[in-house]
């Protein structure tokens, strides 16, 4: 069954908002030199965005008794209006409240439209769905950010006015094509938070973020240890920086179509033993251009090939607070960015080389990995006793099974029986 062209419209979505996180690190030199500011403090812009992503997703529990179609708008509505205050922002303060906007709709996006994506995907392809979906962030990487970071030199203005286009594309065409699938029936504002009672999606936030963590102990320098380890020119970087985005592309789809075959948990733990694995390598060839080119690659691949079965994991597991649960693993996400950016950083301000930071990244993905291996033991034993999911065998269990995700294809379902009867 093919997959619907909604699916590829709330993909542009995530595009937009890579676009509008990842551009401030390529234009981060242009902005400090045009305000007036230090590096450290342009450097505020990028953390006042993922304030903006915790806070955002915080407010879904008080719009959840509106239609996701009217949440998606509107929160195509904050996108374009981060992207326009960025772009006509005169001062270094301007800027920073901007930047805190643009993050507003980050993780509530994710968070709303994954189950868009699972109610409108054909059965036994909603795991694929919800990482096509992903995709735009990949993407972003791979075309949209290096392409910002080159008009940059003309002005680090000019890539808001990419975002600014993205964000009126994504408003226009989820106005236009996105079908109304309903809304998240919850019956008070505390029940939206009654899953977080369960072990089970503090397991998948741990996973989340302490693998996110550990990879980008290292990735968070990955430029640098292009050039100082493995004697790239900076002329290289932008290629290869492409290169690893195109893992990053490759590994959302796959890691969403190995989780419609297998269990999600199971797919993230593979991955993040792999991922583990990579970057002792990483550590050890670092010096050597012909290893450390496929090796970042394939750590590209390990990171995002499990966010689309974590997205999916969450979703399954928080039942009564879907939105609020689908855009908390983007803030695990973030936070695992922050901390593995501040742990990777230790051994290279104590005077060890940059590759180094792999080291610190392997035990705290490894951490991920076990929370991984710990939910596939328990989480499944224990679901029963807490949800409304249909008494099926553990190793068919899927995400079709629960109903409450899915309302639009029954209504078509029991649409097309009335219709036959008659």
């Amino acid at each position: 069954m093919s997959i619907p062209k909604s699916i590829y419209v709330l993909a542009l979505g995530p595009l937009t908002l890579g676009i509008s996180e990842f551009v401030m690190m390529g234009i981060l030199p242009a902005v400090s030199d045009s305000l007036g500011v230090s590096y450290a403090e342009a450097g505020h812009c990028i953390t006042s965005y993922a304030l903006g992503v915790c806070f955002g997703a915080m407010l879904l529990p008080v719009v959840h008794r509106f239609p996701l179609k009217n949440i998606l708008v509107a929160l195509g509505m904050v996108m374009l209006l981060g992207a326009a205050l960025s772009l006509t922002a005169n001062s270094y303060a301007w800027l920073v409240v901007a930047r805190f906007i643009s993050g507003l709709p980050h993780g509530a996006y994710f968070g709303v439209a994954s189950i868009v994506a699972v109610r409108l995907a054909p059965e036994g392809r909603q795991a694929f769905c919800v990482s096509l979906m992903c995709t735009g962030m990949s993407v972003a990487n791979v075309l949209c950010v290096p392409l910002g970071t080159f008009l940059a030199n003309l002005s680090w203005r000019i890539p808001f006015c990419l975002s600014l286009a993205a964000s009126l594309s994504v408003l226009w065409f989820v106005w236009r094509h996105v079908p109304d699938v309903g809304r998240v029936e919850s019956a008070r504002f505390r029940s939206q938070f009654a899953f977080l009672r369960h072990r089970e999606p503090w397991l998948i936030l741990m996973m989340t973020m302490m693998g996110n963590c550990g990879i980008f102990c290292w990735y968070s320098y990955v430029g640098p240890t292009f050039q100082e380890e493995s004697g790239f020119s900076a002329n290289a970087l932008p290629l290869l920086m492409v290169v690893t985005g195109l893992g990053m592309v490759i590994g959302n789809l796959l890691g969403g179509r190995l989780s419609d075959s297998f269990p999600p948990a199971r797919v993230v733990m593979s991955f993040q033993l792999m991922a583990a694995s990579l970057l002792v390598l990483i550590a050890c060839f670092a010096f050597n251009q012909y290893a450390v080119v496929p090796l970042s690659f394939l750590v590209a691949f390990a990171l995002f090939a499990v966010g689309g079965p974590q997205q999916l994991l969450i979703i399954k597991y928080s039942e009564g607070g879907e939105l609020l649960g689908g855009a908390t693993v983007q803030i695990a996400f973030n936070l695992g960015n922050a901390i593995g950016a501040f742990c990777g950083g230790l051994p290279i301000d104590a005077g060890y080389h940059v590759a180094s930071s792999a080291w610190v990244g392997v035990p705290i993905v490894l951490l991920g990995a076990l929370a991984s291996f710990i939910f596939c033991e328990k989480a499944v034993s224990s679901l029963d006793s807490h949800t409304s999911l249909m008494p099926i065998k553990k190793e068919t269990r899927s995400i079709h099974h629960v109903s409450f995700l899915y309302p639009y294809a029954n209504r078509q379902k029991s649409t097309s029986k009335s219709k036959s009867k008659s």
